[in-house]
């Protein structure tokens, strides 16, 4: 079972179906594995009890709700780590892109995906009992897409904007956020049939959802997706 305990990006505005940044608990057996603890997180992490927290990377919304530390193992790169050295995290365990490795039976993949440049960020392939999601709530492109996707039953991915691209380069490197209709692509290509959005951007989050979401979901069926929006509390069974 996994549940989203927030679905908001680094914006301002928030509703009571995406107020809190993004995050994701993984249930399985007794362990409660939160993926993301972004700034609102900061002394509520009682409130949800994980067992073991899972960063993408170092920015405000994905990681500073550790800033006064954790009551359980933080797994995250050495780079994402290294932004976080002050923090008072006692328990840190340095993971690799392309190594799998396990959380009480949880099984995880780090890809890297291009966003930021100051916070490298990945995105996760995660299975449990034969089925894989692969996580990436801030992403303007994947590294070694093909990979990354392969045998995917569901794509929670980057909710910031729907038709247009929020990107600029930097060389070679592109920051920002790829748009849902561009991931759907990439869905598509892949074969994967079941996408959810999250890190919901303004445009979502001060829109009318029910028209918002008739959108996903037109666009979805285009591709070929059952494709819809997360919100703040939303249960999946997987795994």
């Amino acid at each position: 079972m996994m549940t989203f305990l927030g679905t908001r990006g680094e914006i301002d505005p928030s509703t009571r179906r995406h107020r809190r940044h993004s995050a994701l608990m993984m249930r399985r057996g007794a362990a409660r594995v939160m993926i993301d603890c972004g700034a609102d997180w900061l002394n509520l992490l009682d409130s949800v009890s994980p067992t073991a927290i899972v960063l993408t990377h170092a920015h405000p919304d994905h990681a500073y709700g550790l800033a006064r530390g954790a009551p359980c193992p933080v797994y995250a790169t050495s780079k994402t780590l290294a932004l976080l050295r002050r923090f008072l995290i006692r328990d840190a365990r340095r993971i690799a892109a392309r190594t799998a490795w396990e959380i009480d039976g949880i099984g995880f993949e780090a890809f890297a995906v291009e966003h930021s440049t100051r916070a490298p960020a990945v995105g996760y392939r995660i299975v449990a009992r034969r089925r894989c999601l692969f996580y990436a709530p801030d992403v303007a492109a994947i590294r070694d897409r093909r990979a990354a996707l392969k045998d995917v039953h569901l794509y929670v991915g980057d909710g910031a904007s729907i038709r247009r691209p929020i990107i600029r380069r930097r060389g070679h490197v592109l920051i920002g956020h790829a748009s849902i209709l561009e991931q759907l692509g990439w869905c598509r290509e892949a074969g994967i049939r079941q996408a959810v959005f999250t890190h919901c951007g303004s445009q979502i989050v001060r829109g009318n959802g029910r028209r918002i979401g008739a959108l996903i979901r037109r666009l979805g069926m285009e591709f070929g997706i059952d494709a819809g929006l997360a919100y703040d509390g939303l249960s999946v069974c997987f795994g």
